[in-house]
C-alpha cells in the first residue's frame, strides 16, 4: 500500500463526491498498491510534477522502462497549488471586475453586490479536479510507467529505495520541485500565515488580507483578492512592485493595483507579526525610521521558493546541492553522471513551461547520448496581473552586460485599434534588437492578453526570424496582437536613412 497522503490541505480526507476527493483519487489514490520493481530501470524519476511527468511519459513512450516516484500529489505545484488554481481564481476576479466596470466602460447594465466567493473557489476546484485526470497515477500506469507512491531516498549512486522496494537504475532524474519559502519574521509562525500551498483552500473570503512580497505571485493574488472583495495591503522591501521587470512595465501594473484599491506599502521592512485576541494578525513594519502596521484577517507570504532536497539522501548518490537546489551542468547532469535534474529543484527559471522544456533535454541527454544545452532555451514568462506582463529573451541591461549594443522599438498599446475598442489600451510592446542588425534579442509586452501574444516573438527569437519577416507576415485586423506588426513596421521605417531616402528620390526622378 502507498504511504499516507502527505499534504497539509488534507489532514482530513475530502468528502466523497467533492472535487477535492476526485483530485486525490486521481493524483494520490488512497488504495494504490505499488508495483513490484522490474529489475534495472532505464530511468527512475523522482517527483511527479511537470518535469517528472514529462520525463516519465516521454521516456516510456520511446520504449524505455521507467519508474516514477511521488511522495505527495502527482501533478506537483502546477496542478495542485500553482498555475491551475491561481488562474482559476484570477479568471473569476477578472469576471467580477468586468461586471462591475462594464456599465461605466460600455454602457452595460450595472452590476452590484459582493458576489459568491465560495462559488468562485468551488468552480476552480471542479476545473482542477477535471484537469487532474491527465496527471493521474492510473493514466501513467497505462502509459507503461511503474508508479510508486511514497518517499524515495538514494541508497547509492545507482539505486533508490521506496519503502522496502529497491529500484536500480541506469539513469535517474531528480524532479522534486520546490515549495514556498517563509522569511524569518518574528511571530509569523505563531500567528499563522498562508502561502500558495494553502490560500486556495479558503472557503470564505478574508475581509482583510496582507500580502508580504510584491513579486509575480504576490501581485497576482493581491489584485485577484481585491477584485473579489477583500481589503488588500501589499508590503514590499523594494520601492516598486515586480523589481525584476522592465521599470516602465512594472509601473503600469503598480498603477493598476492602486486603481483597483490595493494598498501598497513599499520600501518597508516587516519587523513582526502578532496574533490579536480576536484572531486577526497585526503586521508591524518600519520605513525610513518610522513605524507602521496593518491589521489583517490573513497574511499571505510570497517571497520566494525553496528547493525540495530534504530526505533524498543525495550524499549517498554523490549529488551535490546547496541553497539554490541540486547543482547541474548545462546538459542538466548532476555531479553523479548517472543522475540528472530538471525543474524547480535545480533550474533558475521556476516556471512550468521551463520544467517541460528541461524534461525534454533530459530525455535526449540521459537516454540517447544527446548534447542538448539548457542555455540554448529561449524562455518566455508571464505575470498574470491585469494587465499582464510578458517577457522573452534579453532585457536591454542584460544585452549591454554581454557587450551587445541595442536598438529598441516601443509601440504604445493605444496605437492598436483593437486594444482601444476593448478598453484595454494601457500597455506597450518593447522590442530590443542588436544594433544595426535584424536580430531580435528580447521583448516585453504589457497588455491584458500579453501571455497569449508573446509566443510569436518567442518563436521569432528561437527560429532566428527577424523583424523584416515579422513585418512581411499578415496579421489579422483588428487584433491586439497587431502590436507586433506595428513594431516591425516602425523598425522598418527606421531603416529609411537619409542615404536611402536620397536613393529613392533619385529612382522616382527616373521612374516617371
Amino acid at each position: 500500500m502507498s504511504e499516507p497522503l502527505r499534504h497539509p490541505r488534507w489532514a482530513v480526507d475530502p468528502p466523497p463526491g467533492s472535487p477535492d476527493r476526485e483530485l486525490v483519487d486521481n493524483v494520490h489514490p488512497p488504495d494504490w498498491t505499488n508495483p513490484t520493481p522490474a529489475g534495472r530501470y532505464h530511468l527512475v524519476v523522482l517527483g511527479a510534477g511537470t518535469a517528472g511527468l514529462v520525463t516519465a511519459a516521454g521516456a516510456a513512450g520511446l520504449g524505455a522502462k521507467v519508474a516514477l516516484v511521488e511522495r505527495s500529489l502527482m501533478g506537483g505545484d502546477c496542478l495542485n497549488v500553482g498555475c491551475v488554481p491561481s488562474k482559476g481564481v484570477i479568471r473569476a476576479a477578472r469576471g467580477w471586475h468586468d461586471a462591475r466596470t462594464a456599465a461605466e466602460r460600455f454602457g452595460a447594465p450595472a452590476a452590484a453586490g459582493d458576489g459568491d466567493f465560495a462559488a468562485a473557489l468551488e468552480r476552480m476546484r471542479r476545473v482542477r479536479a477535471g484537469i487532474s485526470a491527465h496527471d493521474s497515477a492510473r493514466r501513467f500506469t497505462g502509459l507503461g510507467v511503474d508508479v510508486f507512491l511514497g518517499d524515495a531516498r538514494f541508497l547509492g549512486p545507482d539505486a533508490v529505495a521506496v519503502g522496502d522496494a529497491r529500484l536500480d537504475f541506469r539513469r535517474a532524474v531528480i524532479a522534486t520541485g520546490a515549495r514556498a519559502a517563509a522569511p524569518p519574521i518574528p511571530g509569523l509562525e505563531d500567528a499563522g500565515y498562508l502561502t500558495n500551498e494553502t490560500v486556495f483552500d479558503l472557503r470564505e473570503r478574508p475581509r482583510r488580507l496582507a500580502v508580504v512580497g510584491a513579486g509575480p505571485i504576490g501581485c497576482e493574488l493581491a489584485q485577484a483578492f481585491r477584485r473579489l472583495g477583500s481589503e488588500v495591503t501589499v508590503l514590499e522591501m523594494a520601492d516598486q512592485v515586480l523589481i525584476r521587470e522592465d521599470p516602465d512595465a512594472a509601473r503600469i501594473v503598480q498603477d493598476a493595483l492602486l486603481a483597483d484599491g490595493v494598498r501598497l506599502e513599499l520600501g518597508v521592512a516587516v519587523e513582526r507579526v502578532e496574533r490579536q485576541a480576536d484572531g486577526a494578525r497585526r503586521v508591524r513594519f518600519e520605513r525610513g525610521g518610522e513605524s507602521g502596521s496593518v491589521v489583517a484577517d490573513d497574511v499571505l507570504v510570497s517571497v520566494g521558493r525553496k528547493p525540495n532536497v530534504e530526505g533524498l539522501d543525495l550524499e549517498k548518490a554523490q549529488v551535490r546541492h546547496g541553497q539554490q537546489g541540486v547543482e547541474v551542468d548545462d546538459r542538466l547532469r548532476t555531479t553523479n553522471r548517472r543522475i540528472y535534474a530538471a525543474g524547480d529543484v535545480s533550474s533558475r527559471y521556476k516556471f512550468t513551461h521551463v520544467a517541460d522544456a528541461e524534461a525534454r533535454i533530459v530525455i535526449q541527454n540521459a537516454l540517447f547520448l544527446g548534447r542538448k544545452k539548457a542555455s540554448d532555451l529561449v524562455v518566455p514568462w508571464v505575470t498574470y496581473t491585469s494587465p499582464e506582463i510578458a517577457h522573452v529573451g534579453l532585457y536591454e541591461k542584460d544585452a549591454r552586460k554581454r557587450g551587445i549594443e541595442v536598438d529598441t522599438v516601443t509601440v504604445d498599446l493605444h496605437a492598436v485599434d483593437r486594444a482601444r475598442l476593448d478598453g484595454e489600451g494601457e500597455g506597450f510592446l518593447r522590442v530590443h534588437l542588436e544594433r544595426g542588425k535584424d536580430r531580435i534579442l528580447g521583448a516585453t509586452l504589457v497588455s491584458e492578453h500579453a501571455g497569449e501574444t508573446i509566443g510569436e516573438l518567442a518563436l521569432a527569437i528561437t527560429a532566428g526570424v527577424g523583424m523584416n519577416d515579422v513585418a512581411a507576415t499578415i496579421h489579422p485586423y483588428p487584433t491586439q496582437a497587431e502590436v507586433i506588426k506595428r513594431a516591425a513596421d516602425q523598425w522598418r521605417r527606421g531603416k529609411l536613412t537619409p542615404t536611402v531616402q536620397k536613393a529613392f528620390a533619385g529612382w522616382f526622378r527616373v521612374f516617371r
